[in-house]
């Protein structure tokens, strides 16, 4: 139990012949070739360093801040949606804005509508303020009554691309696009009317 080895007993493993890299020092390629030393040098200099006192940090957190505003506004312009905010991500959210942006509403004429209106009942005339107050009565009737048809179609829309995945949210934000006139809604519509792409 406690003697020793006999010579007649091989070791189970035999040393592997080492191969030429293996001899120069190295354990394989790092698949790249190695830069050289003004690239180094350049990337070097580029890496964000520490601040190195406090106006430093706030002017590096402002440098920073401004950047990523400036990619977010350029993600809204073209619809990019690595760069949106998170109220705007996903294909759900996609989908009801190219839904919403596909359709004219009468949602979307709400707010230069109701300046008419406002216009309308500041002039001194009593028949043209009569004729306000109904213009007012009919965009009170109708304007509810698209977006709850547009809710409606929208819901069953959903249900039918998207039927794993979550609609929390995408009801409301799709009725609250249709409100907008157009050419301020943001992210920027990528369909026009009719359905065709931008």
């Amino acid at each position: 139990m406690f003697r020793r080895r006999t010579t007649t007993e091989a070791p189970a493993e035999t040393a592997t012949e080492p191969t030429p890299s293996e001899k120069a020092g190295g354990t394989g390629g790092k698949g790249r070739p190695t830069p050289k030393r003004r690239e180094a040098e350049q990337a070097r200099k580029t890496r964000v360093s520490a601040p190195r006192d406090r106006k430093e940090a706030v002017r590096q957190q402002r440098e920073k801040s401004r950047s990523e505003r400036a990619r977010m506004q350029q993600a809204m312009a073209t619809g990019d949606e690595r760069y949106l905010p998170a109220r705007d991500k996903g294909p759900v959210r996609r989908f009801v804005r190219d839904y919403v942006d596909s359709r004219r509403t009468p949602a979307e004429y709400l707010l230069p509508y109701f300046l008419v209106i406002f216009i309308f009942m500041t002039l001194p005339m009593p028949q043209v303020r009569v004729v306000a107050t109904y213009l007012w009565l009919v965009a009170i009737i109708i304007v509810p009554l698209d977006l709850l048809l547009l809710g409606r179609r929208l819901k069953k829309k959903l249900r039918e691309e998207f039927p794993n995945d979550s609609h929390r949210g995408a009801l409301s934000y799709g009725i609250m696009r249709s409100t907008q006139i157009r050419r301020l809604r943001m992210p920027k519509p990528q369909v026009k009317p009719g359905g065709e792409k931008i």
